[in-house]
C-alpha cells in the first residue's frame, strides 16, 4: 500500500512538473503553437520584436531602427496604448508592425480564465485597430506563458503567437553588457529577438545590437517576411 501512494505522489509530481515547464516555456508548443523562428532560414535575416510599449522610449528605438534601416515588431500592452497613443500612431507612421500583448500584462495572467483572457486581447485589438485599421494577428502571451485558456480563447480569436528564441533579459537586468552577450552569442539565420521599448539601458543595448548585425552582415527583416505570415488581417 504505501508503495502505491509513493507510485502515486510520483506520477503527480511528474505531471505538474511537466506541465510547468510546458506552459512557461513558449517554445515547447505545449498549449499553443508558438512561431519562435525559421529554422529553414538560410540567409543572415533575423527579426526584432519589442515588448510592453508603447512609451517615451519607444520614439528613442524608432530613432535607432531608422539609423541602421531595420524593422521591427511592437507587441504593445492596451493600457500602455491608452497612456501614449500618440507615441503608437508614430510607430504606425512610420511603418512598423504591432501586435497584441494582452491589456493589462498583469502578473496574473496566466491565472486568468477563459473569458478574462479573452477580455484582455479583444479590449487591446480594438485600441490598436483604430490605428491599424486592419484585424491584429499576432499576439504574444505576457512573460510567453501559455495555458489552456489561452489555447481556447485563441482558437476563437484566430491569432498567431509570436515568440521567440533569443531572449535578451533586459527586463530583468539592467546590465549592458550582460544583455548585449547574451543576444549576440544567440544570434543565427531566422531567429527572432525579444527586447522592450521601456527603458534606457535596452535603447543603449539596441545601439550596440545593431552595429554588431551590420558588422557580421545580417539583415533585420520584419517577422512576417521572416515567418511568411501576416500580422494584419481585412
Amino acid at each position: 500500500m504505501p508503495i502505491n501512494i509513493w507510485y502515486y505522489w510520483a506520477v503527480v509530481f511528474l505531471w505538474l512538473g511537466i506541465n510547468a515547464i510546458g506552459s512557461s516555456r513558449i517554445s515547447s508548443n505545449y498549449h499553443v503553437k508558438a512561431y519562435c523562428s525559421n529554422p529553414l532560414e538560410t540567409e543572415q535575416k533575423i527579426a526584432l520584436t519589442f515588448d510592453d510599449g508603447p512609451s517615451p522610449y519607444t520614439l528613442e528605438v524608432l530613432e535607432l531602427l531608422k539609423k541602421y534601416n531595420a524593422s521591427a515588431t511592437f507587441f504593445c500592452i492596451g493600457k500602455n496604448i491608452e497612456a501614449h497613443p500618440e507615441i503608437l500612431q508614430k510607430v504606425i507612421d512610420e511603418g512598423y508592425l504591432v501586435g497584441n500583448h494582452s491589456y493589462s500584462h498583469s502578473k496574473f495572467f496566466d491565472f486568468y480564465n477563459a473569458k478574462q483572457i479573452r477580455e484582455e486581447i479583444e479590449k487591446t485589438d480594438t485600441l490598436l485597430e483604430k490605428f491599424t485599421s486592419k484585424k491584429i494577428n499576432f499576439f504574444r502571451p505576457p512573460y510567453g506563458v501559455t495555458t489552456p485558456s489561452i489555447r481556447r480563447v485563441l482558437e476563437k480569436t484566430n491569432h498567431k503567437v509570436i515568440g521567440w528564441n533569443i531572449r535578451s533579459l533586459d527586463g530583468g537586468t539592467k546590465n549592458q553588457e550582460l544583455i548585449l552577450n547574451r543576444i549576440t552569442k544567440r544570434v543565427s539565420p531566422g531567429g527572432i529577438v525579444l527586447l522592450h521599448d521601456t527603458g534606457k539601458h535596452s535603447v543603449l543595448v539596441l545601439e550596440q545590437f545593431l552595429q554588431f548585425l551590420q558588422q557580421n552582415n545580417y539583415q533585420v527583416v520584419s517577422i512576417e517576411e521572416l515567418l511568411n505570415l501576416k500580422a494584419y488581417g481585412d
